[in-house]
């Protein structure tokens, strides 16, 4: 997603609370990024979560009133820079679900329940402020445009997050009979759920991710089931576009890779909520599941085989999600933010705001 502003914008500078070159690619030392001051304090690349408090303040800590457009990619505090009236453009990847919706299952059980509690109140108050900041909310998906209504009382438009389409392409020959997952092994993607399912059904299964729960994974799967740990790009590309199909069980404001697996003309089992009830058209392109347990997707995955996907049908949907049309509705955005000019210094035009994924540990936003 950063990288696509980028070729949009190629000169903006980029703000952010934490910045760690060293597990970035080499191009981006070009890049001119500006870290706040929480990039001075004491081991904060190795405990970050500890910023928490401070993040707000951080990012209130850059005056970008001088730029014409300030784009604020923020799950949480990057959105509470300081602009001038009309001039802070929001792309929400969410706002902050740890303080809102998903608070409770957050502190459930933790023995500091109640100091949590407590700072989750306050950092509601910070975050209601911060989002009183944003003049125009772009959310990654419906899903997330509901949950900005729901949260901040604001409406916001809808663009979905870049897919590089180009880079993965269906394979020319017959699919193999194995399925696939490719993500984080934690516990809210409910990967277990296609473990149980395909060990259960005795289907070859491919877990492709590292992540805290790759152990409790293992200990539930059965000989079926081969875990890759971390792949590079080019090999998961070509993962996908072998695999009979990819399954994605969990809850996901987005979710890049169901998208990425149609763009190889793979169909996809999904559950039936969060985006890829917005990604996979039912029937079409895959099928959805509405009982998130291992039985629905083991129905889910019985009802494609009863199916006939057309790969050409899964690649044209994936096309919806081009990296190209990302880039056309963001800048239109822009362009609309720039219909309301204002009085600026003639330094810089555009400034990008900061972006936290699970892909690009080293930019660090709240």
């Amino acid at each position: 997603m950063l990288q696509q502003l980028r070729v949009l914008y190629p000169t903006a500078p980029i703000y952010t609370s934490v910045f760690n070159p060293s597990v970035l690619p080499s191009d981006t030392a070009a890049w001119d990024v500006r870290p706040s001051f929480l990039q001075y304090l004491p081991f904060v690349t190795h405990y970050s979560r500890a910023t928490l408090p401070l993040m707000s303040a951080a990012f209130g800590w850059f005056d970008l009133r001088r730029y014409d457009v300030v784009i604020s990619v923020a799950a949480a505090f990057a959105k509470n820079v300081r602009t001038t009236t009309g001039t802070n453009v929001c792309y929400c990847l969410t706002p902050p679900r740890y303080i809102w919706d998903l608070h409770d299952d957050y502190v459930r059980g933790h023995i500091g329940r109640p100091v949590l509690n407590a700072a989750a109140r306050w950092l509601r108050q910070m975050d209601l402020a911060a989002a009183s900041r944003v003049d125009d909310f772009i959310a990654i998906s419906h899903t997330v445009a509901d949950r900005v209504r729901r949260t901040y009382s604001r409406e916001a438009s809808v663009i979905y997050p870049p897919v590089d389409t180009a880079q993965i392409r269906p394979s020319s020959a017959p699919p193999e009979p194995f399925y696939l997952v490719v993500g984080r092994l934690v516990a809210y993607k409910r990967i277990d759920l296609a473990v149980a399912a395909c060990t259960r059904l005795g289907r070859r299964l491919l877990v492709v991710g590292t992540g805290p729960e790759r152990k409790r994974l293992e200990a539930l799967a059965g000989p079926s089931v081969t875990f890759l740990g971390r792949v590079g790009d080019a090999e998961v590309a070509q993962l996908y576009g072998r695999c009979k199909a990819f399954l994605f069980p969990g809850f996901e404001d987005f979710g890049i890779t169901p998208v990425e697996a149609q763009a190889a003309g793979r169909p996809v089992v999904a559950f039936g909520r969060g985006g890829a009830s917005e990604t996979v058209v039912d029937g079409v392109t895959g099928v959805l599941f509405q009982d998130q347990s291992t039985y629905g997707l083991i129905d889910a995955i019985e009802r494609l085989d009863r199916s006939s996907i057309d790969p050409r049908a899964c690649r044209a949907n994936a096309l919806r999600f081009d990296a190209s049309i990302f880039r056309e509705r963001m800048s239109a955005a822009v362009e609309r933010a720039l219909c309301h000019p204002e009085e600026r210094s003639d330094e810089g035009s555009l400034s990008l705001g900061s972006l936290r994924s699970e892909r690009d540990p080293s930019l660090r936003s709240g």
